[in-house]
């Protein structure tokens, strides 16, 4: 299925294909502040229809995850980086998808705080 979602504004807008039977959510710094709700999918399976510049990048501790955020409205739809498998995932945060009913989805917990 195919999922489109956006920023709070609208300027940032981007489309993502696959199942979406499962969230993570994060206790990290970061994670646990924003609220997200991951929903991880192969970069190939997500496409952004906005421009690249109309978003800002955060990266913090070792700086290898692209925290993606709307500098309008400061709402993060998404994260890019590198799984511990090596293929390169972008991370939704569920919380930004259109028409998606969050109550009927599994969501899992993940301890980054403790890395």
């Amino acid at each position: 299925m195919i999922y489109k979602g956006s920023c709070h504004c609208g300027q940032v807008v981007f489309e993502a294909a696959g199942s979406l039977e499962k969230v993570m959510e994060c206790n990290c710094s970061i994670c646990s502040k924003r609220g997200s709700l991951h929903w991880f999918i192969p970069r190939e399976n997500f496409r952004l229809l906005s421009a690249d510049d109309c978003m800002s990048t955060y990266t913090f501790n070792k700086h290898i995850i692209k925290h993606r955020y709307c500098p309008a409205c400061g709402c993060a739809p998404f994260s890019e980086g590198i799984a511990p498998s090596g293929n390169y995932m972008v991370a939704i945060n569920a919380r930004c998808l259109d028409g998606v009913d969050l109550s009927s989805i599994e969501v899992g917990h993940f301890d980054g705080r403790s890395l």
